[in-house]
């Protein structure tokens, strides 16, 4: 045996005794305390999860978990995709079921299939070791290992319950544990990064589903469909899964609210704290079944030395307050206030904020970029104020703006922007597209390291015209090149038609 195999052996005897010893057994118990037990762990099958898997549910279920296995469980003609973040347990919370079902005699054929032969015996490895070596299973249901039928892809247990794991692209056909046909499919691991970034390869893996695996179910007879998996792109097989599904269940990392949706597991700071060492775009994909990429619209974003300001004949300060006012809440909108210029026909970003934060920083925001500005050029001070938000505009800010001039001893108006906008992703492609395309869409090297400017290339990157993350960003920037052309047409007195300095969008037709 060579010395990678006796490793894995010694680990797989090491992962079954961890179990062996995780549930243990009472063995002052008689047999017709056991079956009583028994009868009552079943009509209770949460109950009965946290007795037999003590070691897999060792946290508080949520209340997504168990609204899943209840469907699972109660529902033996079903189809139902889990899109559940990572570390959510989706895989696991699976394998509780399907042991439920199978032990307690309502299902009979497992048939596993993931991307590869592989992935599905790994898949299935908790499954062969629970039956061989969970204490509490052998003392309730009886020994289930059958040496004749035991493999790491295929086995059959003393009860004849079979479990196979296949990859796409086997042969699926025959998967009869005697007369019974599959009566759970799962697919786990099914889609691959490398996989969805081919249409043909979605195509094919779909099919293999649906000509090879789907049909080895029983028509006459009730069959339980699983899939696993996140939303790692647009088109792929999940969500072709779920479009077909009786119920797609699809949780993130944190809910709409930016609460953990497994708080008794993931804490808020250990999130955080996960989410800062992976880009926005990776973070979006894997715990927020969103996936987004980089560069579709705005594929430029350049840097380079910003003149200096005096070289301006204004500058405009804008700001998107944007709703809410904690600074910690994980909502998806943020706050800006940038500091813009137009020289030469070309759109300089030069300075600004971008973040969560409360509405009295927001405002310091505004005092700070003047300050930073000073007496270079002349500055005019907008903030976005639609009819919904003026209420807000003249009970919160305005106030908030008198308090801060009057402790800084400074002069300081902003104008609320009432201008009429069209839909938000559409006016900031349609006007500054272009401008990134041909070179006009500058930022300021000299912030290209501050985090708030980081925020800001974030939302353009992953800008499109669905908005699968925010982009009050580049909103914010829209509104300051508005502005910007405005103060354009009023101090050269020629009113210029809008269309004519904004550069045709090439994916406009």
């Amino acid at each position: 045996m060579k010395q990678e195999d006796r490793s894995a052996l010694r680990n797989w005897e090491e992962y079954k005794e961890d179990i062996m010893r995780s549930t243990p057994v009472d063995k002052n118990m008689t047999r017709a305390e056991i079956e009583k037990h028994r009868i009552q762990l079943e009509a209770n099958p949460v109950e009965w999860i946290k007795f037999f898997f003590p070691k897999y549910a060792k946290y508080e279920f949520a209340p997504f978990h168990i609204r899943a296995i209840n469907r699972l469980v109660n529902n033996p003609e079903w189809y139902e995709v889990l899109s559940w973040a990572r570390e959510l347990a989706k895989s696991t919370v699976v394998m509780f079921v399907v042991m439920y079902l199978t032990l307690t005699g309502k299902k009979f054929n497992v048939l596993l299939t993931a991307a590869t032969v592989d992935a599905a015996r790994r898949l299935l490895a908790p499954y062969r070791a629970n039956l061989e070596s969970n204490g509490r299973i052998k003392a309730y249901y009886g020994e289930q290992m059958n040496l004749g039928s035991w493999t790491e892809s295929e086995f059959i247990t003393r009860k004849g319950v079979a479990f196979r794991g296949i990859g796409i692209g086997s042969a699926p056909r025959g998967s009869r544990n005697e007369e019974i046909r599959p009566d759970i499919e799962l697919f786990d691991d099914y889609d691959t990064d490398e996989a969805v970034n081919n249409p043909e390869t979605v195509k094919k893996n779909w099919e293999f589903f649906e000509d090879a695996v789907y049909p080895t179910r029983s028509i006459s007879e009730p069959t339980l469909i699983v899939w696993c998996g996140n939303i790692i792109a647009k088109d792929c097989c999940i969500t072709r899964a779920g479009a077909k599904a009786d119920h797609w269940d699809i949780v993130n990392i944190r809910d709409k609210d930016g609460k953990s949706t497994w708080q008794a597991k993931n804490k808020e700071e250990d999130i955080d704290r996960t989410l800062g060492k992976i880009s926005p775009r990776a973070a979006q994909k894997e715990y927020f079944n969103n996936p987004v990429s980089e560069g579709k619209i705005f594929k430029n974003l350049k840097f380079v030395k910003i003149p200096p300001l005096k070289k301006f004949k204004y500058v405009v300060i804008y700001g998107d307050p944007a709703p809410g006012e904690s600074k910690t809440a994980k909502k998806s909108s943020t706050k800006g206030v940038w500091v813009c210029g137009w020289l030469d026909e070309k759109l300089y970003v030069i300075k600004g904020f971008q973040a969560k934060e409360l509405n009295s920083v927001f405002i310091d925001w505004y005092f700070t970029l003047n300050d930073y500005v000073g007496e270079k050029t002349t500055i005019y001070n907008f903030m976005e104020n639609n009819k919904l938000q003026d209420p807000f505009f003249q009970q919160v800010f305005k106030p908030l703006v008198k308090k801060r001039k009057k402790e800084l001893g400074v002069q300081l108006v902003i104008n609320p922007d009432e201008d009429k906008k069209t839909d938000k992703a559409t006016r900031i492609e349609s006007d500054l597209e272009p401008l990134d395309r041909d070179g006009q869409l500058i930022f300021n090297i000299d912030e290209k390291d501050n985090p708030h400017m980081d925020e800001l290339i974030t939302q353009f990157k992953l800008f499109e015209l669905h908005l699968p993350y925010n982009a009050d960003g580049p909103d914010c920037i829209q509104g300051a090149y508005k502005k910007l052309l405005q103060k354009l047409d009023e101090l050269t007195m020629t009113r210029v038609p809008m269309t004519s300095i904004t550069r045709r969008n090439k994916h406009r037709r």
